[in-house]
Formats: structure tokens, sequence, C-alpha cells
């Protein structure tokens, strides 16, 4: 690929998987399982080339609401991630961080986060960004409730963007969102404001590695002028 510009961090909503399990008479918590097992993929894809940050919306605020049998499988399908595929996700250099409101998880969850958080924080990367018990509003939200809780008098762009659960991580300079809606869905609202968009029909799970290839010769080529 000839690339005049890599993109520093992508952002994936990962849609479809339900979708992709009905599709071909399989259970759900299958099409979740197989949505894993290309979200590996695609960390392969963006190490190849350069990418440094991978954002993903791994459960929202709003998929609390689904069935308790769902639920409870995506909390094993993460403990399991946090566990059993830490080791062979320090062996490619993968650091991870998880951002949301982590305090709805239970406090083994919350302590298998920050473990994975702490043993992978010195690897060379790209860093895996997990987005759990997610929602943009309510990270903009707790931003400003941090902020007046320490006695802010002004604030700043930049001080704003510290008190995101983000903070630190560089904002998007792509967001993929497979399965076919063309929204964000309340995905970093805050963080997206320049992010080039891009939405494919693809279910998650059949998202190839020459669609993200496409994805990011399409960026190369676009001219982001930044309001300039």
């Amino acid at each position: 690929m000839n690339l005049t510009s890599t993109p520093k961090c992508v952002g994936i909503i990962m849609d479809g998987n339900r979708r992709w399990a009905k599709a071909r008479g399989l259970p759900t918590l299958e099409g979740h399982r197989r949505g894993y097992e290309k979200l590996k993929d695609v960390l392969r894809w963006a190490k190849s080339l350069g990418v440094e940050h991978v954002i993903v919306f791994a459960f929202s605020t709003e998929n609390w609401n689904r069935s308790e049998t769902e639920v409870s499988y995506l909390l094993d399908l993460f403990k399991m991630v946090l566990t059993s595929e830490l080791e062979t996700l320090k062996k490619q250099g993968i650091r991870v961080r998880c951002v949301g409101a982590l305090s709805r998880f239970s406090s083994d969850l919350q302590l298998l986060m920050a473990k994975a958080e702490k043993e992978t924080l010195s690897l060379a990367g790209p860093t895996l960004v997990l987005a759990l018990s997610y929602g943009g509003r309510a990270e903009i939200v707790q931003a400003t409730q941090r902020l007046i809780d320490s006695g802010a008098k002004s604030v700043s762009e930049e001080t704003f963007g510290k008190n995101l659960w983000t903070s630190g991580i560089a904002d998007p300079d792509i967001i993929i969102r497979t399965g076919g809606e063309m929204r964000l869905s309340g995905f970093l609202p805050w963080q997206s404001v320049y992010s080039e968009l891009f939405f494919t029909e693809t279910f998650w799970p059949d998202f190839s590695e020459a669609e993200f290839k496409k994805v990011i010769e399409e960026f190369s080529e676009r001219e982001r002028r930044m309001g300039r």
C-alpha cells in the first residue's frame, strides 16, 4: 500500500454480530464470539499499517438493557479477553485500555481491567481501547462533574479533554461503522468532531482485510483541512 498518511487512531463501531448470526441460523451469542475473533484480525491489520490506537465500541450504556442471557455472555467474553487472551495480546505487544462507566461492572471484572492495563502499559502497541459501558453523553456529563468537583473557575478544550474517559488517547482520525447503520450512536461525540467517517453494509464478523485497507487508502487520499 502506498499511503500518503496513516491514521494514528481508528475508532470502530462493531455492528451486525446478531444479524450475522441470525442470517446463518446461529445463536445470537455465536455472533458475538465471531465478532471478537474479527477484532483480533483487525488488530493485526492495524499494527501492520502502523496504527497506534484502535478504539472499539464494545458495550454501550444502552446494552445493559439487553436480555440477561446476552449481557451475561458479553460479560463472560470480556473476562475471557482479560484473562486467557491477555497473554496472546501481550505477545503481540498490544496495550489494553478500558474506558467508560466502569463502576457499573462487578468488582472482580474491574480488577481484571486494571490488571490488564498495568501489565500491558509498557508494551510497544498498538493500544486496544475497549469502550465498555460507554455513552458519549455520559462521558461529557462526568467530565463536567469532575471539573465542578475540582472547583475549576474556567474551562478550556484542553482541560475538558483531560477529564474525559479517553484522556491520553488520540482522537480518532477514522471511525468505521459496520452493519449498514449510518450514525455514531453516542460513540465519541467530543473526540470525533474531525474524524473521517466510513460506513459499510458488511456485518462485523464478515469485515475483511481488503475492506479495512480500502478505508485506510481512502483516508490517505482525503484532504483534511480541520476548518482551515
